[in-house]
């Protein structure tokens, strides 16, 4: 039990030690959305980009707004509606301020 102690006590302060940047809950949340909608948002990362709509700078609002329309099935969609039925409303929440905080991608 005391070398379980010490091994975790040991992994802390390396953890701590090792300057690991924190990540945010909705950057990991958005994590899941990159392979579509590219890195942060940007379309233009990501392989689809001529067909699927950028989600860095959008308003707020308008993201919650899109994210709860596919969770509820008002709006529909053959991808979109499955993954945001996933999400509870905090997480939408969380992804739509993420993508709002990213820089808007250029044209």
């Amino acid at each position: 039990m005391l070398f379980k102690i010490l091994a975790v006590a040991m992994l802390s302060l390396v953890a701590a030690g090792t300057g690991a940047t924190t990540i945010s809950p909705g950057a990991r949340l958005a994590a899941n959305c990159a392979a579509c909608h590219g890195t942060n948002g940007d379309t233009k990362t990501a392989p689809n980009f001529a067909t699927l709509p950028g989600l860095a700078g959008q308003p707020r609002e308008n993201l919650a707004a899109s994210l709860r329309a596919f969770k509820s099935g008002s709006r529909p969609s053959t991808i979109m509606t499955q993954i945001a039925k996933g999400y509870t409303d905090e997480q939408i929440e969380l992804l739509a301020a993420f993508f709002a905080a990213q820089k808007k991608a250029t044209p």
